[in-house]
């Protein structure tokens, strides 16, 4: 099938599928990679070591996860269950009762069913200290928001009508045109005058999704800069049309793409009422979503949505686009009055990924909303040791990790009992001496990052 890339001025597509062992050898010892058959590129010549490098991580990696991909659904889906199961069978004497009640296999789609991201922190309730008015509110809010986003669509209506007595709106599933299957998920919500769009993030085991984060695809628009291809394609690039502003009336697809129902969506709840507004929010995948998606408004000319949207909040973003993106996006966020608040945590991976360099050109932009291990919180240009690999930062990042473990057992004593962390967590945090910034990805830390440090770091910013 054909892919569309008249809507951008320069490409480069990379298609793991058609590389063979021998292809990635060669992308190692030769600079002609234009030539090859998985590199569908606008440019010609020769690359320099440092890009087919990038390539060659990128379509290894991708290789290996479409090769693990049900091995590794399979493992996933065995550890969430059984945690579920040890859950709603907590002794012997629960599991009789359950045995007499038939409800000893938990329910996948039941509201008490959490995944293995929801285990990791398992609070429900939004922190009481924080009101509505509250300059961190919104901020607290969204991350809460983004962690539910893994749940399922019981969990989600449960939890914001009866914990948080907020109107839920819907859960999503959305098309993924490249991958031909569903890949991307989101829910809505709505807390007074706010409609919340919260994208979910990158699921632990599933491959679809990280094959998205390791797309180092890139489209080039005229005026706009490069942006990540595999971001683009999760949040409803097509094959066969690209990015047309309105889509084919008659076009058939298993299920909606992101972009372009949940702009619908917003249309017809904002239509309502002129005093209702909007915000995008997202964790890991879903920042990266939650971003690019007023960048595509901006690009199709919709005025009228970029003016009622308040603010965009994400956590543990990766890097979406070039410094020239970087450029066009702020112009229009000022333009429009959108506040856009990057969360970083400690020495958390993600956001340093892809790297900020000359081979990579990838680069984040405004302001970087940042929180050291206790939880302290700064605004800055950029976080500290933005790439991660620094020699320099080895023994403080394996220090910190100490640091991190030790507090997972002290700080329901200091900060109370909502912040306990538990045995899955700690598992986490051990993996964490040995490679640093995994743990700090774990939505845990973003909370206590926004109910601990949030109304330090909005001070900061007045």
């Amino acid at each position: 099938m054909a892919c569309d890339k008249s809507f951008c001025s320069n490409h480069l597509l990379l298609s793991p599928e058609k590389a063979g062992v021998i292809d990635l050898l060669r992308i190692l010892i030769y600079s002609d990679v234009h030539k090859r058959e998985f590199v569908d590129s606008s440019e010609e010549g020769e690359e320099s070591f440092e890009r087919r490098w990038i390539m060659f991580v990128s379509i290894l990696a991708q290789k290996l996860l479409l090769l693990v991909a049900k091995p590794l659904s399979l493992i996933g889906s065995v550890i969430e269950f059984w945690l579920n199961f040890l859950s709603s069978n907590r002794n012997f004497g629960r599991l009789l009762v359950n045995c007499f009640r038939g409800k000893v296999m938990p329910d996948r789609e039941s509201a008490s069913y959490i995944s293995i991201v929801g285990y990791l922190d398992k609070r429900v309730e939004l922190d009481n200290r924080i009101r509505p008015g509250d300059s961190e509110y919104h901020a607290a809010l969204s991350m809460m928001a983004s962690k539910a986003s893994y749940e399922n669509k019981a969990y989600l209506q449960t939890t914001i009508t009866h914990h948080w007595q907020m109107d839920f709106l819907g859960s999503y599933n959305f098309w993924n045109d490249y991958q031909r299957k569903v890949t991307t998920q989101a829910f809505m919500l709505r807390d007074r005058d706010t409609i919340m769009v919260a994208f979910r993030g990158t699921e632990p085991f599933n491959a679809a999704d990280w094959c998205m984060d390791f797309d180092l695809s890139r489209y080039e628009l005229p005026g706009v800069g490069n942006i990540h291809g595999g971001f683009m394609k999760a949040l409803g690039l097509q094959k066969t049309l690209g990015w047309p502003k309105e889509l084919d009336p008659l076009l058939k697809t298993p299920a909606p793409f992101a972009y372009y129902a949940i702009r619908e969506k917003l249309r017809s709840l904002l239509g309502e009422n002129d005093k209702v507004k909007y915000v995008l929010t997202g964790h890991s995948l879903g920042g990266a979503l939650a971003i690019l998606f007023p960048a595509i408004l901006a690009i199709h000319g919709e005025t009228w949505l970029m003016e009622r949207l308040e603010g965009v909040y994400t956590f543990g973003q990766p890097r979406v686009g070039d410094d020239k993106f970087g450029e066009f996006m702020e112009r229009v966020l000022k333009e429009h009055r959108i506040a856009y608040f990057r969360f970083v945590y400690s020495n958390d991976i993600v956001p340093r990924l892809p790297f900020d360099d000359s081979a990579s050109m990838f680069t984040h932009f405004g302001r970087c909303c940042y929180f050291n291990s206790k939880y302290e919180g700064n605004v800055i240009p950029e976080e500290p040791n933005k790439n991660y690999f620094s020699p320099l930062q080895v023994i403080p990042m394996m220090m910190n990790a100490w640091y991190e473990l030790m507090r997972s057992f002290m700080i329901a004593w200091e900060k109370g009992p909502s912040y306990k962390e538990g045995l899955l967590l700690r598992i986490f945090r051990v993996i964490g001496l040995l490679i640093p910034g995994i743990p700090a990805h774990i939505p845990q830390d973003y909370v206590n990052s926004t109910r601990l440090g949030g109304s330090q770091l909005f001070l900061h910013q007045q």
